[in-house]
């Protein structure tokens, strides 16, 4: 099973952001990678990661995804199902904002995702090295990049 960090970061929401993600293996970082947008929000980056960590997935592989984002842990754990019954509505009628993004994670989800919230900068140490992977990517504005 596979073991990823991921996270989002705007500087300005929206404005310029980036998005990291790290794959575990044995408690070390084996892979990194990210990359930058020019106008975004920090969902969308939040988002992105966890579309990418997934896209790096064999079909049907194991993973834990760690995330600091409840928009992404709920989103996809709580609230994707009413969301499509609802086509694609919240619970007060609106549309649901990056449906797009929603609507590819959900095809790349499967039952063998684990799904866990870690709180932001609270001293997780790969959770803290994404962060700060993300915002390098802010700095740099390299569009993607693996930086092993």
């Amino acid at each position: 099973m596979k073991i990823f960090y991921t996270d989002g970061a705007c500087s300005g929401n929206p404005g310029p952001g980036g998005w990291a993600v790290i794959l575990i293996e044995n408690d070390q970082p084996v892979r990194k990678w990210g990359g930058f947008q020019k106008d975004t929000t920090n969902n969308r980056m939040e988002l992105t990661a966890v579309i990418e960590a997934l896209k790096y997935l064999q079909p049907g592989e194991s993973a834990t995804i760690y995330t600091d984002s409840e928009y992404v842990r709920k989103g996809i754990t709580e609230w994707m199902l009413n969301w499509k019954q609802k086509n694609w509505k919240t619970a007060s009628k609106k549309p649901v904002k990056n449906r797009d993004f929603w609507e590819l994670l959900d095809s790349l989800n499967h039952a063998k995702i684990t799904w866990r919230y870690i709180a932001g900068h609270s001293g997780d140490k790969y959770n803290e090295m994404c962060d700060r992977l993300a915002r390098q990517f802010i700095r740099s504005r390299q569009a993607w990049a693996v930086m092993d």
